[in-house]
Parts: structure tokens; sequence; C-alpha cells
């Protein structure tokens, strides 16, 4: 059977994944994302109202074009977890394929929102849940077969898939940390990953996430950051003037975490922001989590004044809002704070707790710098970087290098550069660039097996 992949997006940059792996006659994509970064450097662009060949031609979503150098019809859309630059081009792109979109139910649940706020198109593409740990048949020959595999990232419910076919197995491997012990759902499933790596044929490929690779040990799980988490928090127990915090929106584990540190220092939590209220209200309507009953949930901009001014009114220091803008995006919340256009007054010795990181990309890192000395100016105190990634650093590399034992590996997720640590790895391991190692770049396509 020949296998072929499609490296469509993701392969120059971080951001607007998609893989297209053809098996026989059956093609599977996996990822259809969004370069958020390429939308923010242009101001009040509205991408639900644009043309999927405007976004394309802006960087913005994959170039899928070449989809139609690839032979077979298109079985499954395959999103591995709900951040935008896996899935935020579904509402673009999944109308061209007469094929399901197949993801976690939580995936799928964000998918169906990305659909519904589209105004430029009419996606009708079936949603199909599928659990980690459950399998689907793919096409009509029986020969091959979709494996949902729970990892842990920095957001729940998300899977690497596994296509099974006769040559042997292809996993997709963005994004995954190897946490076994997560705050919420269950650990990485290493077991089944090495049990993949001697069933039948093996590991054909291995679609590797190198966001880490260039960072030496492991990854700390996600109780690491809740424990500094802990500790920042209750180190303000005393403290009676405005604490604020910001994170990752769907980063649901570290909201819950916020959510239940600032009960214990006796302050009311409150989460605001649209994307706040959307990913929140989302996990505790498919009941992923289970918040307090008094938790109030605003996203739109006059509810969120409103709750600003209640806040004011009834005193700063009996809450603590959790508000969207860790990375200082200009129209969320922080932002606004900073630039003192909502009611919300910050005052000298407030604080302001980031428990997130910068995305290392110069949009991001410029307008976190800008929130930053607009925060500073007025006062607040900055407490930084109190977070642990989502991805693998080099020792979980190794790991599931060991696991999986893959025959071809391609690097993913990341530019040259960003390329480079990984690739040094992986040959330290005995693999070949040109031989078994393919560095590809967006709108390639690999020949695997004649």
């Amino acid at each position: 059977m020949e296998i072929e992949i499609a490296t469509i997006g993701g392969y120059e940059e971080v951001g607007r994944q998609m893989t297209a792996v053809r098996a026989g006659d059956d093609v599977v994509i996996f990822d259809m994302g969004l370069n958020l970064s390429q939308v923010l450097i242009h101001d009040n662009v509205e991408t639900e109202r644009m043309h999927s060949l405007d976004l394309i031609d802006m960087g913005a979503i994959p170039d899928d074009r070449i989809m139609s150098d690839l032979e077979g019809d298109v079985q499954a859309i395959v999103p591995t977890h709900g951040h935008l630059d896996h899935i935020g081009a579904i509402s673009k792109l999944a109308h061209r394929y007469n094929a399901p979109v197949v993801a976690t139910p939580f995936t799928i649940e964000l998918v169906k929102q990305q659909i519904e706020g589209e105004q430029k198109f009419g996606v009708e593409n079936d949603l199909i849940k599928m659990d980690a740990g459950e399998t689907m048949s793919i096409g009509d020959s029986g020969k091959v077969e979709l494996e949902f595999v729970n990892v842990t990232h920095s957001i729940i419910d998300a899977i690497n898939p596994v296509l099974h076919t006769p040559e042997g197995a292809v996993v997709y491997g963005l994004d995954k940390r190897m946490d076994h012990t997560p705050v919420i759902g269950d650990p990485i499933d290493m077991k089944r990953f090495r049990e993949i790596g001697r069933e039948g044929e093996g590991v054909l490929c291995y679609i590797e996430d190198c966001t880490n690779a260039n960072k030496k040990g492991r990854t700390p799980s996600e109780n690491v950051a809740r424990e500094h988490l802990r500790d920042v928090l209750y180190s303000m127990e005393d403290y009676d003037g405005g604490i604020v915090a910001t994170t990752f929106s769907s980063h649901i584990a570290r909201v819950t975490s916020l959510v239940e540190f600032a009960k214990d220092i006796g302050r009311q939590p409150v989460l605001l922001g649209r994307s706040m209220e959307k990913y929140s209200g989302t996990a505790e309507r498919l009941d992923f989590v289970d918040f307090p009953e008094d938790l109030g949930m605003f996203g739109h901009r006059k509810s969120v004044d409103r709750t600003f001014k209640r806040i004011m009114n009834e005193g700063k220091e009996d809450y603590l809002p959790v508000v969207t803008g860790h990375q200082g995006e200009p129209r969320a919340m922080l932002t606004r704070m900073a630039r003192g256009e909502t009611p919300y007054e910050l005052d000298d010795g407030d604080k302001v707790v980031f428990s997130a990181r910068v995305i290392p990309e110069p949009t991001n890192e410029g307008q976190r710098y800008q929130a930053e000395k607009l925060l500073g100016m007025q006062g607040a105190r900055i407490y930084d970087d109190i977070h642990v990634s989502g991805h693998l650093n080099q020792e979980g590399h190794y790991e599931m290098l060991d696991a999986l034992q893959p025959q071809h590996i391609i690097p993913a997720h990341q530019d040259l550069k960003g390329f480079s640590g990984y690739v040094n790895l992986c040959e330290s391991e005995g693999y070949q660039v040109g031989r078994d190692i393919h560095v590809t770049r967006n709108g390639n396509l690999i020949q695997l097996v004649d």
C-alpha cells in the first residue's frame, strides 16, 4: 500500500498546523489551524468575515492547494486538541472536503463553536466524537484504522492520533507533555505508545512537535505549576489591595487552580473575557470540571465592565479577577485594564499574576512587553512565569523515540531553526537526515512507501 504524507502547514512556523496522510486511496487530514500572530499584526481583522484565499495569502491559515496533488479521497479531518493553531482554520477549509471532523468531545464542542461563528462559508461537515482509547475504520478497504491515544497538554481532552496501515503505523505526535500526575484527566498513555511501537509492522512514521527540543531535561507536571501558583497566591493572603491573575483561557487545569486558591485566601474568583467564558463554560457544561456555584463568568464587554464596577464598589480586596490578556493581546481584558479603559482601577502595589509564558514569537513578545510596561506605570507589581510548558523537553523526546522506534521521522511545529535541536537529538539515536529524518517545508509531499 502506498503511503504518502503532505506537510501542508506548521512546517515553517508555530501555527496553522495541517498534515495529510494518504494510505492507498484513503486520506486523513490531521489539524487545520490558524497562525494567530499573522492575524494580530493587522488591526481590526475579523477572520470570521474573511475569505479563505485572503487568509491563505496573509499566512494565517494553511495553503491546502497541495491537496490536489494527493491522490485518494479524504475520509476524516482529525484535530488533536482545541487550540486555535490546530482547529482555527476548520471553519475556512473543511467545507472543501466531503469528510467528517473526528475529535474528542471537548475539541468537537470547540470546533462547533468555531463553525457557528463563521460568517463567510457554510460548513456542514459531520462532527463525530471519539474518546481516547477508541478506534474507527477508515475507508472501505478494512485495512486502515484510526486510533486516539490519550496525551497530556495545556488543554484538556488532547490526543495523539495514530493511523494504522498494512505498512505500519503513522503517529501524529503534536502537541503533548509527558505528565504522569495531571491536575485534570488521565496521565499520558505511554503503555499504549510502547505497544504500538512493537505491534505488527511497528511505526512507519512519527511526526513530532519540536517546540522544546532544545531544552534539556523533562517538562514538569502541571502539578508543579499548581504548587507554584498556590505558594504565590497564599503569600498574598494578607494583602488588602487588588490582585488580578491571567492565564491561557483554554488551560482549564490552571483556571481551576486559580479559582480554588482564590477561595483559599478569602477572595471571590470571577472569570472575565470572551475566551475565558467560552473555554471554562464549555468545560463545565461537558462535566470536565465542577466550578463553585457562585463563580461568575462574563464574556461580553458590557457584562465585564459591570462586574468591574461591582468589584470597585464592594472592594477589590474581596475579589480575584481571572482575566484574558496573558500575551498582551490588544483587545483582551488585562490590556484594557493596563490602558485604563475599564472601571477597575489599579493602585500602587496591586498584584498582577501571569500564570503563563510569552509564546516565543515577535508579535506576542512585543505586545506582552507593552502590556507589562503599562501595568507598571500604574504601579502594579508583576508576578511572572508561574507556568510549565505543554510540550516535551529533550528527555521526553528520547522516551517517545524509545517507545515508538519509528522507521521515519518528520519534525514539525517549528521553523528550520526550531527543528535543529530535534534533528540533533534524533541523529544521536542513529537516525540520519535525508535517509529517515525528513526535514521539510509547507506544501511538500513525502513518499514513504511506493
